[in-house]
């Protein structure tokens, strides 16, 4: 169990603050819901948190299956698309980028993870979560 603390500070925005280690994070309503835009909105936040699990997600694996690859400077880039109404994420695009010296096999098992992290694992099964790779020269 986690916990998170979360103190709304006024003008639309929060501090959001992670129980375990204290370090902090700032949200803003975004400029197309009478917001600033200053901050990740929690909307965004949701994307976030998606990119960094299937990245995380996959080091941890390769690391327990010793699989001998390393995944630094691997980047997850995720478009966020909000639907009006009702307002909500309609979908959350992720484009991931890997090293290309990966073998097909290691190639099979990384997206596999991608699309079965916790984060994806929990979003809701109406939201659509494209999920595509490239492989780029380390």
């Amino acid at each position: 169990m986690v916990k998170m603390k979360i103190t709304y500070q006024g003008e639309k925005h929060c501090e959001l603050t992670h129980g375990p280690s204290q370090s902090k994070i700032e949200t803003d309503a975004p400029k197309d819901n009478m917001g600033k835009g200053e901050r990740f909105s929690p909307t965004d936040l949701m994307g976030a948190a998606l990119g960094s699990c299937i990245l995380t997600t996959m080091a941890i694996i390769a690391e327990r299956d010793k699989m001998e690859i390393n995944l630094e400077n691997a980047t997850a880039e995720v478009e966020k698309v909000m639907a009006n109404t009702p307002r909500r994420i309609e979908s959350l695009i992720v484009k991931i980028s890997l090293p290309k010296s990966l073998t097909s096999e290691q190639r099979t098992k990384l997206e596999e993870i991608a699309r079965t992290c916790p984060v994806h694992r929990s979003l809701h099964p109406e939201m659509k979560i494209p999920v595509s790779f490239e492989y780029v020269s380390a």
